[in-house]
C-alpha cells in the first residue's frame, strides 16, 4: 500500500527540481528555461528517446521497458505535466520565492513537473513493465491551449500512445489522498466579451443620452437568468461577469462601455445552450435600449471528460498508493484544463493529488506542497507497471 520506497530517497532531489523551477516561472510557451531543464533531466536518466520543440515548446520522453508482452504487442502508455506559471506576484516570502517580478508558480505546476520527472527517473531505471512510458511535459496550460499544439504536432501518432493520464494538486484535499470521478471532471470555458456603444452626455439630461452603464447593468442581470431560468436545474453552468469598464467622471454620462466574462458548462447541450441564449440576450437589450452591443463569444478548453476505464485504474492505483480510505470521488469541478484535449484524443483520466491546507490555486500565497511529491511521484511509477504488466 505506502509509497515506492525509492522515492523517498529520491524524494531530497525531486523537492531540490520543484523549487529550482518554482524560482524560475515562465509563461505560456515561453518555457525554454523549464523545458531545457526537463530535456537535461531525461537525457540524465538515459530515457530512450527525447524530443523537444512539440507544441512549440513541449517536451517527451520515451522510456521502453525491459520485459516483453505475453501478445507480443507493445502496448503505450502516456503521462503528462505541465510547465507553465501565471503572471502573478507571489506572496509567499519563501527562501526560493519567484525571482521573476509579475509571475510565480500560482497553480503547481513546479510540482507536477517535479513528480513527473522523479518517476521518469525511476521508471528509467528499474524499466520494471512491458511496452513504453511517453513522459510528457506541456506548455502553456495556463489558457494557451499547449495540449492542443502539442496533438496537432502529432504527439499521439508519433509516439503511440494509446491511453493517456494527467494529474493536478488539489489544495485542501488532504496529503495523502487522492480525488477523481468518471464522466465530466472539470468544466468547458468560454469568454465573453461585449462592447457597449451608446450616446453619452451630461449626466443631468439622461433623456438625451443612451447610458452605456446602464445598459451594461442590464446585460449584466439579463445574463445571469439564463442559468437561473433556462438550464436545467439538474444541470450545471456558470456565467460570471468579472469586467466592468465604463466613463472617468462621477457627472459625465459615458459613450462607451466594456465587458468581459467567462462561462463554465459540463455537457456540450448545456453548452451550445448558454451561447444561444447569450447571443439572444445581448441582441434583446440592443433592441430595447437603442445602443449599439458588439458581442465577441469565443470557445476555449472542452469539457474534461474521465473514460471509465482508465478511471478505474487510476483508482485502483490510488488505493494501492495511499490505501482505499483515502481515495474520494469528487463532484465536477467548474474550473477547466487543457488535458481535455489529450482525453478527446485518447482515453484515459484525470486525478487530483492532495496539497493540503494549502492557498487556492492561482492565489498570490499558493504554494506547492513537498510532500504531495510523496504519493503523486508513487501513483504515477504504479500506473506505468501495472498497466503495462507483462
Amino acid at each position: 500500500m505506502p509509497i515506492v520506497n525509492r522515492v523517498a530517497d529520491l524524494h531530497p532531489e525531486i523537492q531540490a527540481w520543484r523549487r529550482d523551477l518554482h524560482e524560475h516561472p515562465e509563461l505560456l510557451y515561453d518555457v525554454h528555461r523549464t523545458a531545457a531543464f526537463v530535456a537535461d533531466r531525461l537525457r540524465e536518466f538515459g530515457c530512450d528517446e527525447v524530443a523537444t520543440g512539440l507544441g512549440k515548446t513541449g517536451v517527451v520522453g520515451v522510456i521502453k521497458g525491459r520485459k516483453a508482452a505475453t501478445n507480443g504487442e507493445v502496448k503505450v502508455i502516456g503521462l503528462r505535466a505541465d510547465m507553465d506559471a501565471l503572471p502573478i506576484e507571489e506572496r509567499t516570502n519563501l527562501p526560493y520565492a519567484s525571482k521573476t517580478k509579475g509571475m510565480m508558480h500560482a497553480c503547481g505546476h513546479d510540482g507536477h513537473t517535479a513528480m513527473l520527472l522523479g518517476a521518469a527517473r525511476y521508471l528509467a531505471e528499474t524499466r520494471n513493465f512491458a511496452g513504453n512510458a511517453v513522459v510528457i511535459f506541456q506548455p502553456a496550460e495556463e489558457g494557451g491551449a499547449g495540449a492542443a499544439a502539442m496533438i496537432k504536432d502529432g504527439l499521439m501518432e508519433r509516439f503511440g500512445i494509446e491511453q493517456v493520464y494527467g494529474m493536478h494538486n488539489g489544495p485542501g484535499i488532504p496529503i495523502g489522498s487522492f480525488a477523481i470521478r468518471t464522466g465530466p471532471i472539470m468544466a468547458a470555458t468560454d469568454a465573453i466579451d461585449i462592447r457597449i456603444e451608446g450616446h453619452g452626455g451630461h449626466a443631468a439630461r439622461p433623456h438625451k443620452c443612451i447610458d452605456s452603464v446602464m445598459v451594461g447593468a442590464q446585460l449584466v442581470t439579463a445574463l445571469q437568468q439564463i442559468v437561473s431560468r433556462n438550464v436545467d436545474p439538474l444541470e450545471s453552468a456558470v456565467i460570471s461577469m468579472c469586467e466592468f469598464h465604463a466613463g472617468n467622471a462621477r457627472n459625465v454620462i459615458p459613450q462607451t462601455a466594456e465587458l468581459h466574462g467567462t462561462v463554465r458548462t459540463l455537457t456540450p447541450e448545456v453548452r451550445d445552450l448558454v451561447e444561444r441564449r447569450v447571443r439572444e440576450v445581448v441582441a434583446g437589450v440592443a433592441q430595447i435600449t437603442g445602443a449599439r452591443i458588439d458581442l465577441t463569444y469565443e470557445r476555449g478548453y472542452p469539457v474534461t471528460v474521465n473514460h471509465t476505464a482508465q478511471t478505474e485504474q487510476a483508482i485502483s492505483i490510488a488505493k494501492q498508493v495511499v490505501g482505499e480510505g483515502n481515495v474520494h470521488e469528487t463532484p465536477p469541478l467548474m474550473g477547466a484544463e487543457d488535458f481535455a484535449y489529450m482525453l478527446e484524443a485518447r482515453p484515459g483520466a484525470f486525478i487530483f493529488c492532495g496539497n493540503g491546507d494549502s492557498a487556492g490555486l492561482h492565489h498570490p500565497a499558493y504554494n506547492f506542497n513537498d510532500e504531495a511529491i510523496l504519493y503523486g511521484t508513487s501513483y504515477w511509477i504504479k500506473l506505468v507497471e501495472n498497466t503495462l504488466a507483462a
